[in-house]
């Protein structure tokens, strides 16, 4: 950043995106609004370190965030961890965008899931001293993370109530329901014409 720019304040939303659906631009979009933020920075895994699941090539689900994000020019998708060798790691991530943009104040926005199981990520105490965490609130349900993670604040996004995963989305695919009411119309159409998701996932 050049002398005398103005702080930029991203929020880094990182997930598999095994396809990006609706409920995950819910969240960007009210997250915009919520913590003021110039840029949500969508960051998809390249090698999950908690997920046993093979995951579809990452062509293919960058493909369907470019259609997913084009139109929102505060939506920017970032190739970090594709692009990084071995498994994908939130605080290598961090550390590496802070090294690249030190001008930026980064914040970390992530689910009520990801937030329960935020104690048994890699060196998540340093992460959490790195980042303003912001954790989705999801209506209706009351977060449990562990009391260590408690004592760190955070910052609450309001979520749309969105019962859409992307679990849901390729199960469906794959017994060959509708998916037009989960994902953007160009993202339903990119699975179709590619054939993604049609064999039932195997876990």
């Amino acid at each position: 950043m050049t002398p005398g720019a103005a702080h930029r304040h991203v929020a880094i939303f990182g997930g598999s995106f095994d396809p990006v659906h609706d409920a995950h631009l819910a969240l960007a979009r009210s997250a915009l609004a919520a913590l003021a933020l110039d840029e949500v920075r969508w960051v998809p895994a390249g090698q999950p370190w908690q997920k046993a699941r093979t995951l579809t090539p990452a062509i293919h689900r960058v493909a369907m965030l470019q259609l997913a994000l084009a139109g929102e020019p505060r939506f920017v998708l970032d190739r970090i961890e594709l692009v990084r060798e071995g498994p994908s790691y939130t605080l290598d991530t961090v550390h590496a965008l802070r090294e690249a943009e030190p001008a930026t104040d980064w914040t970390l926005l992530i689910g009520q899931d990801q937030y329960a199981g935020l104690h048994t990520w890699r060196g998540w105490q340093e992460l959490l001293a790195l980042v303003t965490l912001a954790v989705a609130n999801r209506p209706g349900v009351v977060p449990r993370p562990a009391a260590e993670v408690l004592r760190h604040p955070h910052r609450v996004v309001p979520l749309p109530m969105l019962d859409i995963s992307s679990s849901d989305v390729r199960a469906r695919v794959a017994a060959g329901a509708d998916i037009s009411s989960l994902v953007p119309a160009e993202v339903a159409g990119y699975i179709a014409r590619h054939g993604l998701y049609r064999e039932p996932a195997r876990s």
